[in-house]
This record gives structure tokens, C-alpha cells and sequence, in this order.
């Protein structure tokens, strides 16, 4: 023990799904064979013109700092995706790169807010959402969402002293979409009553016939915060971007050479030319579509009836009222008996989550397959 005393701010939740990983590991590190459906991470590498790129760059020279806003042509490409997946002509001075979207939450966090501000967001949802809000000393508001709104918040719920309203469209946990009315109309409330938008992007490209909607298509003045993460496939590389408003961009550029220096040169290079691996990033969501398909069939045969389809990214948010109310155990004996690791729905909603899981399907289909069946058999037998 030490007498030094830590900030009240650091005193910030376990993410939950972290500790599931670990004792997955453990599990399979004592010998046991365990089916990963908890954590939202690709199991393909990063693209193959991405790590070529990489291995070229590494034998020319040292890579070395490069400029705190990130290298002029990744912003650039970056800029270029804007102009292909949504017809924006962004200027590439409002992209900033920055190591991973973590790396992007504080950075809008800490430029747009005061210590105790309130600030926003959709439950349920991302867990490092309040997580980091706490630890900036600014206050989480959570807005409980409804099914009948496909789990997104709503104009008509916003409270009117929110200094931010954090959205995730493709959402975590649930896969669900703002369509672009649903976008413009909470956009138009935050403005009417001056709180800031933020628009999480980070699983745009993965999603199943309907195009997600950018905030970015309906004002410029708005965060946009994404990632290489998800539909890039390169969630240990810690890249990911943001983009803010013209006269944000030094505020933003000031921060990041003080708390990052800059995001990491290797990672910014392989990111460059991942953006043009198009086959074989198709490829990996044809995976999802297809996975996606056997979960929205097999969970319910397993006796996971009671879930809301998802637009995009790679997991299904299920209500498993019926089972259990201790969410968290329940996972602990999915885990144990079928060898099979889910997430607690107390990672993204501390009041209702008791009675909810995350299922992702991120991973190979065979894993997704062999998953259902042993789901299927667990509970049967219990």
C-alpha cells in the first residue's frame, strides 16, 4: 500500500468486454476451445497492400514523428472518401488522424467541453463513452432509448442543458441506423438549443442495403469521429480520424501535439493504402452479410428470440429478460458450459443491461457456425 491518493476522475468502470477477453484467454489458455462472440474486432489482418506498403516503408528509412494533424497525403485520401462514399467535397485541412477513435473521443471531448458540462448519449451504448467523460470531469447524461426507435435517441428526448450529444450510427451495441431525417432532425435540435454533435462513424462501410448516413451530409458543423478499426480491419494498429470544423482545426491541432505528438507513422502508412483495397474489403463484409444471415436464424433457434435486426456493423443486441436478470453471470455460465464468450449488457446500459447480451459476429464464419451449435446445445440442456 502507498499513501498516494488517486483523482476522484480516475475512479472510471472496468469495460466490461475487456474482462470477458481475458478470462476467454485464460480459458483457452488452460486448454479449453473457446468461440469469441464478445469483442468487436475483425478476425482478418489489415489488408495485404496495406502491410506491403508498410514492409517498403520500413526498409526506405526510419519513421519518425510526422506532423501533429497526421501525414498531408492520408488526409487527403481520407478527404477522397468522403467524395466516394457520401459525394462530400471535404477539404482535407479539416481531417485530423489520430491513434485509434479513442484518441479522437478525447480530443473532441476536450475541445468542445468545460469540466462539469453535460454531455449526452444514446443508452445503450458505448461503455468508454461515459468512461472518458468521467475521467475529463464532465458529466455523462444517459438517454434512454426505446426498440420502437431502433434503440437510437430521439429529438423530442433530448434534455435542454446538454452542452453535447455523442450519436453512434452504426450503433454499438445494437447494429441499428439514423436514416438521413432521423440525423437532420436531431442535428437541427442541438443547434436550436446550442449543444455540440458528435457523430461516432467508426462502423461506416459495414452495413447490409442501406447505406449509412454521414452527419457530415447534412451539416459542417459537427465532430465526426472514425476509425480504420472496424471496416478496415486493423483494430490493433490504433489509427483512426476526425473531422471538424474549419476554425476547429487549431484548437484540435494544439491538443494533439501536446497529449499524442501524432499518431503512429507506421499505422498512418499502412492506413494510406488500405483505403484502396476494395476487393478485399468487400470480401470481409460479404463474411459479415453472410454471418450476420446464421445469427438472425440461429440465435432465435437457440432460444434468443427477443433482438432487433441490425442495419450495420457486426453484432445483435439481445433482450434476455426472459432468462436472466444478471446479465453478467449469465455470460460467466455461457462461457464455462458452452465455451462460448458473450458480452454483458452492463457495459452499455448500467440501469436495463442486467437483462441484455451482445452477440458479435465479426469473426470467421465456421466460428460463427460452430458458436450457434454450441449456443443451441447449452441451452437445450439447461
Amino acid at each position: 500500500m502507498t499513501g498516494m491518493k488517486i483523482s476522484e476522475r480516475s475512479r472510471v468502470d472496468p469495460f466490461i468486454v475487456m474482462d470477458v477477453m481475458e478470462r476467454a484467454r485464460a480459458a483457452e489458455a488452460a486448454g479449453r476451445s473457446v468461440i469469441h462472440m464478445e469483442v468487436g474486432q475483425p478476425g482478418t489482418p489489415a489488408p495485404a497492400a496495406a502491410r506491403t506498403a508498410l514492409a517498403a516503408a520500413m526498409e526506405a528509412g526510419p519513421l519518425g514523428y510526422t506532423v501533429a494533424l497526421g501525414l498531408p497525403e492520408l488526409r487527403a485520401r481520407i478527404a477522397r472518401l468522403y467524395a466516394e462514399w457520401y459525394g462530400i467535397d471535404l477539404d482535407p485541412a479539416r481531417v485530423v488522424v489520430t491513434s485509434g477513435s479513442s484518441a479522437g473521443f478525447l480530443l473532441a471531448f476536450t475541445a468542445l467541453f468545460d469540466a462539469g458540462d453535460k454531455v449526452g448519449l444514446g443508452l445503450p451504448g458505448y461503455p468508454s463513452y461515459r468512461q472518458i467523460l468521467r475521467a475529463l470531469s464532465l458529466e455523462a447524461v444517459g438517454i434512454e432509448t426505446a426498440p420502437e426507435n431502433r434503440f437510437q435517441p430521439v429529438a423530442g428526448d433530448l434534455p435542454e442543458d446538454l452542452a453535447g450529444l455523442i450519436v453512434a450510427s452504426p450503433a454499438n451495441p445494437t447494429g441499428t441506423m439514423l436514416d438521413r431525417g432521423a440525423m437532420a432532425a436531431l442535428i437541427d435540435a442541438c443547434a436550436a438549443q446550442g449543444t455540440r454533435f458528435v457523430s461516432d462513424e467508426i462502423y461506416h462501410g459495414i452495413d447490409y442495403g442501406t447505406r449509412a448516413v454521414s452527419a457530415l451530409e447534412v451539416s459542417d458543423d459537427v465532430y465526426v469521429i472514425n476509425s480504420f478499426s472496424k471496416f478496415f480491419s486493423m483494430t490493433g494498429w490504433r489509427i483512426g480520424w476526425m473531422v471538424v470544423p474549419p476554425d476547429h482545426v487549431r484548437a484540435i491541432e494544439r491538443l494533439a501535439q501536446n497529449l499524442f505528438i501524432c499518431a503512429p507513422h507506421a499505422s498512418q502508412i499502412a492506413a494510406l493504402h488500405a483505403m484502396d483495397a476494395e476487393e478485399e474489403l468487400a470480401a470481409n463484409l460479404s463474411v459479415y452479410a453472410r454471418n450476420r444471415k446464421l445469427m438472425l436464424d440461429g440465435l432465435p433457434r437457440a432460444g434468443f428470440d427477443r433482438i432487433a435486426p441490425p442495419d450495420g456493423a457486426f453484432y445483435v443486441y439481445a433482450d434476455v429478460g426472459d432468462l436472466t436478470d444478471d446479465s453478467l453471470r449469465f455470460a460467466s455460465e455461457i462461457l464455462d458450459k458452452a465455451g462460448v464468450a458473450v458480452t454483458p449488457g452492463l457495459d452499455f446500459d448500467p440501469n436495463r443491461g442486467g437483462r441484455t447480451l451482445r452477440f458479435s459476429y465479426a469473426r470467421a464464419t465456421a466460428d460463427i457456425e460452430e458458436g450457434l451449435v454450441r449456443l443451441r446445445e447449452f441451452m437445450a440442456a439447461r
